[in-house]
């Protein structure tokens, strides 16, 4: 009897393990499964050097907004560097509407300071302006600190808190003003209402560039070195995508498509672009 109820026990173990297994295989497969189509969120990166920084769309497309205008004045990118860290340390790269005391927009500008009206300050192309007009008026900064250069433009009670920000900055001042190519992408969702057309938005960013549009496909262009100011064109188109519409950006023997999701990344194209010339596809009616 001693021995027969061994094997009982022997066979329901063995056939306990033999179920067990089969659920752990079940829920590893179930994981696996559900891992292809996990949740993921919309986000541009940028990397440059090994170095890789990651902003939400709103917040790559205001980074974009600073660091042409930057590249119109004809500032280095250090310039744009400091721009990005000032505008994230004080609003996160948001053109928010409220703030400390009466400080609004991106750089957190105060009418009672004499950066302009709360109207003013709120458009964010006379804010980062406002922002470089004085920039360019402190002896040096181009070989500053960031958090000193930063500090002489803001007078904030913090300052040193920009520096924080400095990798970040960099990296995306780099890919911003073409002289990293291919060093920023944005990962959206396929389907969102355009808030601009991209003619429009790039008449707001960068007027100094021309544009084309024919069958859904714009033609950027703008003057200067054709393979900095492709990048530069390229990745502004890349970093607006979520509010332009476009769904895909070409610039040389590269394109960019807004369809691969979360794997969206720049890969060979066809047929090479006209040097100098981005080619953009918008989302049609």
């Amino acid at each position: 009897m001693s021995r027969r109820r061994g094997r009982r026990v022997l066979g329901a173990l063995l056939a306990f393990v033999l179920l067990l297994a089969v659920a752990v295989t079940g829920v590893f497969l179930l994981l696996r499964g559900i891992g292809t189509d996990r949740p993921w969120s919309s986000a541009c990166t940028a990397t440059v050097d090994g170095t890789s920084a990651t902003l939400s769309p709103e917040q790559a497309a205001n980074a974009a907004l600073i660091a042409v205008i930057g590249v119109e004045r004809g500032l280095p990118a250090r310039a744009v560097t400091i721009g990005l860290a000032t505008a994230m340390q004080e609003s996160r790269l948001e053109n928010i509407d409220y703030g400390d005391r009466d400080s609004v927009g991106l750089f957190q500008q105060r009418p009672s300071q004499g950066w302009g009206t709360v109207e003013e300050i709120m458009d964010p192309v006379y804010s980062t302006n406002a922002f470089y007009d004085v920039l360019v008026t402190i002896e040096g900064y181009e070989s500053m600190e960031i958090t000193e250069a930063a500090q002489a433009v803001q007078r904030s009670g913090f300052p040193d808190a920009y520096a924080q920000h400095e990798t970040m900055a960099r990296t995306f001042a780099s890919a911003l003003t073409g002289w990293s190519p291919a060093a920023l992408t944005c990962r959206l969702d396929v389907e969102t209402e355009a808030s601009y057309a991209v003619v429009d938005l790039l008449a707001r960013d960068l007027d100094s560039a021309s544009a084309e549009t024919a069958d859904g496909v714009t033609h950027l262009r703008l003057d200067g070195d054709p393979d900095r100011s492709g990048w530069v064109l390229a990745h502004w188109a890349v970093a607006t995508a979520e509010l332009t519409g476009v769904q895909e950006v070409a610039v040389g023997d590269l394109v960019w498509s807004r369809a691969d999701g979360r794997d969206a990344a720049w890969t060979e194209a066809g047929s090479p672009a006209e040097p100098g010339t981005v080619s953009v596809s918008v989302a049609l009616p």
